[in-house]
């Protein structure tokens, strides 16, 4: 379900070429083209300290989602954030895909911890971590999107 997202192919999504071998959701996008294009400059700056640091979430040859590494981890931190095309929200996808990816986190050395963030009224996504196992840390207000929930889980 997770595949790796490689800089390169990270720029192609971003101007709306599917990676070889997939195909993108037609009914919505997984985010609008200059949030992708933002995601990947970001990742390229994470991707020199730290790889991999992105991924697709594919189901049956489709990219329905994508999660990242939003910042070089410090001292064993990685902190998250991800998401799905509005058309596949509410089908498991983000929650297998947070699971998956505890299990890479849970098999690297770098990794002690992995957190988030998420909207106050953004119910599936508590969900989402929820059902992964990580818990409230904290809250916080971001100038750009307003209060948020912080969350972490511990990998060993």
């Amino acid at each position: 379900m997770l595949t790796i997202l490689t800089p390169g192919a990270f720029d192609a999504l971003a101007n709306g070429v599917a990676p070889i071998g997939l195909r993108l959701v037609q009914d919505s996008s997984i985010a609008s083209q200059e949030v992708l294009r933002m995601l990947s400059d970001l990742n390229r700056g994470v991707d020199e300290e730290f790889s991999p640091s992105a991924w697709l979430i594919v189901e049956d040859g489709e990219v329905v989602g994508l999660c990242s590494i939003t910042r070089p981890p410090e001292n064993g931190d990685v902190h998250i954030g991800y998401g799905v095309a509005p058309s596949r929200e509410g089908r498991g996808y983000t929650t297998a895909a947070i699971s998956e990816l505890l299990r890479w986190a849970r098999g690297d050395a770098r990794v002690r911890i992995i957190s988030a963030e998420t909207a106050g009224d953004n119910i599936g996504s508590h969900r989402v971590l929820e059902r992964n196992g990580f818990v409230q840390s904290g809250e916080r207000v971001d100038p750009e999107d307003g209060p948020l929930i912080c969350w972490t889980i511990a990998t060993t």
